[in-house]
Formats: C-alpha cells, structure tokens, sequence
C-alpha cells in the first residue's frame, strides 16, 4: 500500500486524493445523513479515498439474575453463578476504508475490520460499486433520470431501516450517540443492489440480493430437510425526509426485508463485528449431574446484550423510523415488526416486536456537545411451543463531546432486564440453567472513537 501511494504520488498529473464524489462523511458530518446523497464535487480524474474508523472502550458493568437461590435451580445442578466480570479496558477495534473515483459519477468502495471481535485477523466487511451517472455509456446518457437515482451493486451493508445509519459497527461509532445498537440488531452484508430515486423530499429504494452472506455454490436439495434451495431477500423503502426551514427537518420512512428460503444470513444474527458489552450475563463453569459444563455465553440469545428471535425457514420484518430534529434537539423512533418460520423444517409463523426511541440534545456553537437517553424493548417467543413470550427492556442514556468533527469522547449509562426467561428453568431431568432467568445488568462504559 506504502509503495502505491509512493507511485501515485508521482502521478499527480494522473491521480488525486480525496475528490470523491456524493462520498458520506464518515465524521461529525455524516451524522444523519441516511441512505445515500447527490453533490456537486466536480470529476477531476482518478481519485483516491482512504479512511479509518477506530474506537476503545473502557467498561465498568455488572450482571445478575435469581439463579443461584436455591429455590430456583435443579438439585443437579452445582457451582453455577454469573461471572463478575472486573472493570477494564476491552478489545479495541478499527477499520480501514479504500476507494476510488474511476469516471464522472463511477466509484468503488472496500470496507475491511482490520480488528473485530468476530476475528483476530484483518478481512472484508464487503465492496461495492455506486454509479449516479452513466455517462460511461454515453455523455449525458439518462441524466434526467440519473439526477435523482443512485445504483449500488456488491456485498454491503444492505438497506434494511433507518435505525443502522445511527448505529455502531466495529471501529466505526461516531455516528452512534450511545454504545449499544438496538436490542434487536438488524445487519446484513449480503452480495447485491439497490436503486435508489430520491427526488423533492421522497425517498425510495428497492434491493434484491442473494440471501447469503458468506458466497459458495453447493448442491441444491429439493427434498428433505433443510432445504438448501435459497431465495433473493427483497429489500424496500418508501419515505419522506425534507428540510422544513432552516431550524426543523422531519423525516418518516417505512422499510421491508423478505426472505421465502433463508440462506446462511439472519437479519438478526449477521453482525460480524460484535459490539456492545462485553461479558455480560455470562456464566462459570458448573456441574450438571456430575459432568463438566464450561463457561458459556448467554442461553436464547446471541452475545453483547442482543436478542435473536432465530426465525427458520422463512421472514420478513418490516420497520417504521420516524427522525425529527429542530435546531439542536433530534427525536428518533423505531417500530419493528418481525416474523418467521416457527423453526427448522416448521412454516408456522411466530413474531417478536421491538420498540424504540431516543432523545438527544446537541448544543455548544457547533453542537459539539450531547446529551442523550434511549429506551428499546423486545417482545417474542423464542418457539410457538413456549407458554408465554420474553420480553428484554433497555434504558440507556449517554453525554458526548465532539473535540473536533472526527475525535469523539462518551459517557454510557445502561440498564437492561430480561422478563419471563423463568419457563425455561429446570428441565427435569437434565436441569438447565438460563442465564436470563431474573436477568439484568448495569453499569458505565467509557467510549472514545475516531473517524475519518
């Protein structure tokens, strides 16, 4: 990389950097600024982006549940308790972005976790190519129509709601005003495209990918079970976002995901990057009727304080964001309808739902500094079969300070419970514990990132 910089930078006749056209900011700038944009930066040639994300965390959160009264546990089962997980530092992470501008409305982007806790090592979020003009086919070729549309085609980070533009993913988290996503996390890099046509304060896009996340070819199975046949995911959205005045913007989008087959990517399970807190509501080794249990992570639910309904077969969710803001104070809602198969080899429908909304106040001269607080919660059975849903709740409220447009410094207070996880004690014979029987955790995390 060292040595074609070295080369470029002998070719400046040729090459530039950083004239990138309808790039997103991935600093202060690019904080609500949702889907994708049109500018006015002039073509000047081949041109060169490079970016980083970097974040650290310091984390002080303890956990608990009512396991270990005596009351609530299998005779079996000997020497369970949660861990009490010390306040430190965890695992940094970082990432590196590279594009290109190739043509005059032409540009390619890669996005890599150089650092994740999904992997040790260095490897691809996706890549993708955006083409807001096709002047490659012919000068001025559609550019009555190419004035409004956006074409994306790749492996990226798929438009599903308004909810992952203010989320943390991996390094990057600037654009998140809290640390946690939401309970419910929906992200899905799936190999694709999406047409965009945004015109007079409408808002639209409609995407069709593979439904895969990781890309292979293998033989398809018509018969018996599973079946290995996969469906397109559908992607959809339809809004309005427009800019009042100069004080009041108001924006209202509706979104749709469906899958018919579910490949190898869950909507709610696809986040590669891990994010969140660390260690929370995890378990010690114990003693099941006299075997070994190792240390696990939670019991119904992916890792970091997520929820995974775990649907099968087939899903589809749909999710409402309404956006205010007015001069420094921004309202943001999410209302998330999900369903899907039952479970493996099972087409019955089940749901879960989630609600969201947080408020955040920026202020100083340039609004460089917040405060902020969310609540998210979650309802759905984890299996038709189950006598009742679960329910997980979450109050987070967070202060930040900007020291410039790229360098951010936050404070994170959260609280989380886990509601009617008791159905699933006990199972007589074996005696399972679950970790969310009576499960809350609490706590402080300290989060400075970096963006640029």
């Amino acid at each position: 990389m060292i040595a074609a910089f070295c080369l470029t930078s002998n070719l400046q006749a040729q090459t530039t950097f950083g004239h990138i056209q309808n790039q997103i900011s991935r600093g202060k700038d690019g904080i609500n600024q949702f889907d994708v944009k049109k500018d006015s930066v002039k073509f000047t040639g081949l041109s060169i982006d490079l970016g980083g994300a970097f974040n650290m965390d310091f984390q002080a959160i303890n956990s608990f549940n009512n396991q270990p009264s005596t009351f609530a546990l299998p005779s079996k089962i000997v020497g369970y308790q949660l861990m009490d997980t010390e306040n430190n530092f965890v695992l940094p992470a970082a990432d590196l972005s590279i594009g290109a501008q190739l043509f005059d409305g032409v540009r390619v982007n890669l996005d890599l976790y150089l650092a994740s806790r999904h992997h040790n090592d260095t490897y691809a979020k996706g890549g993708y190519l955006q083409i807001d003009k096709l002047d490659f086919i012919k000068k001025d070729f559609l550019a009555s129509v190419m004035k409004y549309t956006t074409i994306k085609i790749g492996q990226m980070e798929n438009n599903y709601g308004d909810a992952h533009f203010r989320a943390s993913d991996n390094g990057s988290t600037i654009r998140n005003a809290f640390v946690g996503n939401n309970i419910m996390n929906s992200s899905i890099t799936d190999m694709g495209m999406e047409i965009y046509y945004n015109r007079s304060g409408w808002v639209s896009m409609l995407g069709i990918t593979n439904g895969n996340l990781n890309q292979s070819t293998q033989q398809i199975v018509y018969t018996g079970t599973p079946n290995t046949a996969v469906s397109p995911t559908i992607l959809a959205k339809f809004g309005f976002d427009k800019q009042i005045d100069k004080d009041l913007r108001v924006r209202l989008t509706g979104s749709m995901y469906h899958s018919a087959n579910l490949g190898n990517s869950n909507l709610y399970s696809s986040s590669r990057s891990g994010f969140g807190w660390w260690g929370v509501l995890n378990n010690n080794a114990y003693t099941n009727n006299n075997v070994a249990v190792a240390t696990s992570y939670n019991v119904n639910s992916t890792p970091e304080a997520t929820f995974n309904p775990g649907f099968k077969n087939w899903a589809t969710s749909v999710m409402f964001n309404p956006f205010v803001k007015y001069k420094g104070l921004e309202l943001f809602g999410t209302i998330e309808l999900a369903s899907g198969g039952d479970k493996a080899s099972v087409v019955d429908k089940r749901t879960a739902n989630q609600y969201a909304g947080d408020v955040i106040y920026r202020f100083g001269k340039t609004e460089q500094f917040y405060i902020a607080g969310k609540y998210n919660t979650v309802s759905g059975k984890l299996s038709n079969a189950d006598a009742q849903q679960v329910t997980v709740n979450r109050f987070e409220s967070s202060v930040g300070w900007f020291m410039t447009k790229n360098i951010l410094a936050k404070l994170d207070y959260v609280n989380q419970d886990y509601k009617n996880y008791t159905q699933f004690i006990g199972n007589v014979p074996t005696g399972i514990a679950n970790n969310f029987y009576g499960g809350n955790f609490k706590g402080l995390v300290f989060e400075a990132t970096i963006s640029f």
